[in-house]
């Protein structure tokens, strides 16, 4: 087979790598984790070897992807991390329908927090952006085009349906425009009748003059299904709070436009910057004083760079912030808050202990119904490898028995992927299974798999002077 990326099989299916989303500064790889991709590249090698395969080959299959998982179990292992680790059979590596039973089952996966770039790609500059991984240049974020999106998305992922989000900026710096985001949504759905696939936010700074006005343009003509607003950020640099006046207008106008979902970027902080404005303290009392709207907590307050550990009732700031923000509101599981995992499951990767408390915290306290998936992509590339790997993620016995954490079930996986998030978008399964399977998208799936050829790239940035960049670059805003 002819591959057009990564022909000599170098790139690992499962990226563990310094990348950030763009809102924070990219965390660099230590020295175990750089060994630990090592090791799965040699491990590939070796077992592409035993079964008289190209290293490419291997890599672009399911076992591939379970060399990589079960070499990371060695290397966090040899750290000393066994909070959590992959559940694999060791002949997945080696066996395609032992890879295929682990980690090629079929759930309903609705990714609740997607990116992307302008799709109007200037043709001549397609060839000089092949294969390259620095998006440090609104020229290089050109070259993301439509085609880009559907084949990260939807082809070498496992994703049947994403919301396209928005990130905080005036009007004159936004990277993607609602036009834009809009007009994706339609070439996707010009693919024969594909428009449940891709659905859109509408970004609100209701501390910026003009944005609340704007809601009903966003709603009327663009048909958003939620509101994407960020609590740290301000035209002035000052953030708000949703109990405050300017939080509750919006909410109010949200309720008569009839669009009763609310994302908010919580946790992630742009530094010093209204920096308690990113913790979750406003989220539990809004919630309860506003019993019919959805809130979507985006990145579950999670900050890049500390370690989660079991639930400390004290902590204002993490996973524990969220939580704790909810229940000292008197709501329980099952409320109308939701922890939505973008970027978050991404960063707990690197460290099974963390991801084993994070995911066992959430399930434990906000309920496993109120868990939504969503993977911040494209800027980490395909989501794949965050599904494969929470596809196989097991928290351990001795963590489990400790801390009373439930082991992550099938049925759990289910519906942290895909199911949950069905509630708050008002989605029938019945249809989504129709349309999804007999559209445009799906049959292209049908023709690609024949022949797979991922690339295996991550889009944002990688370093400190990449992130810096990017910032200027969107007029000192995240990305």
């Amino acid at each position: 087979m002819h591959y057009q990326h990564d022909k000599s099989g170098t790139r690992l299916p499962i990226r563990l790598d310094s990348t950030s989303n763009g809102e924070y500064c990219p965390i660099p790889l230590t020295a175990d984790e750089q060994k630990s991709n090592r090791l799965a590249l040699n491990i590939a090698a070796d077992n592409a070897k035993k079964l008289n395969l190209k290293r490419r080959q291997f890599l672009v299959s399911l076992s591939g992807a379970a060399s990589s998982l079960l070499a990371m179990n060695t290397a966090f292992a040899a750290r000393g991390l066994t909070g959590g680790y992959f559940q694999l059979p060791t002949e997945s590596q080696f066996d395609v329908d032992a890879a295929f039973s682990a980690l090629g089952k079929r759930e309903f996966i609705f990714d609740v927090q997607g990116h992307y770039v302008p799709p109007n790609i200037a043709a001549s500059r397609k060839a000089e952006c092949v294969d390259k991984a620095e998006p440090v240049t609104r020229e290089y974020m050109a070259c993301l085009g439509a085609d880009d999106f559907i084949k990260d998305v939807f082809l070498d992922s496992d994703t049947d349906m994403m919301v396209l989000s928005f990130v905080p900026s005036t009007a004159e710096n936004e990277p993607l425009t609602i036009e834009e985001a809009a007009a994706t949504r339609e070439i996707i759905a010009k693919m024969e009748d594909s428009r449940a696939r891709l659905l859109l936010h509408g970004r609100v700074n209701p501390n910026q003059d003009g944005d609340i006005d704007r809601m009903d343009e966003l709603a009327e003509k663009y048909g958003v299904v939620a509101w994407k607003c960020y609590t740290q950020w301000g035209p002035d640099g000052n953030g708000f709070y949703l109990t405050d006046d300017v939080g509750i207008e919006f909410i109010e106008k949200a309720r008569k436009l009839g669009v009763k979902n609310i994302a908010i970027h919580k946790g992630i902080p742009f530094g010093p910057r209204s920096y308690e404005h990113s913790r979750c303290v406003d989220i539990g009392p809004i919630a309860k004083r506003f019993p019919d709207v959805n809130f979507l907590i985006y990145h579950s307050g999670w900050i890049p760079g500390q370690a989660e550990g079991p639930y400390d009732a004290e902590r204002e700031e993490g996973l524990d912030g969220l939580i704790n923000s909810v229940k000292n509101a008197g709501l329980g599981k099952h409320s109308n808050v939701y922890a939505e995992l973008g970027s978050t499951w991404r960063g707990l990767m690197r460290d099974p202990t963390s991801a084993a408390h994070g995911l066992g915290k959430l399930i434990e306290h906000m309920g496993e119904d109120n868990i939504l998936w969503g993977t911040d992509s494209i800027w980490y590339g395909s989501p794949q490898d965050q599904v494969l790997a929470f596809r196989s993620f097991q928290i351990s016995d001795e963590l489990q028995s400790q801390y009373g954490y439930s082991p992550i079930t099938d049925l759990v996986r289910a519906k942290i992927f895909g199911l949950n998030a069905t509630r708050p978008y008002n989605i029938s399964m019945e249809e989504v299974q129709l349309r999804a399977g007999n559209d445009g998208i799906a049959a292209a799936q049908a023709n690609y798999r024949n022949y797979p050829d991922p690339h295996y790239l991550t889009r944002g940035p990688k370093t400190r002077r990449d992130f810096l960049r990017l910032l200027n670059m969107n007029g000192g805003n995240p990305a």
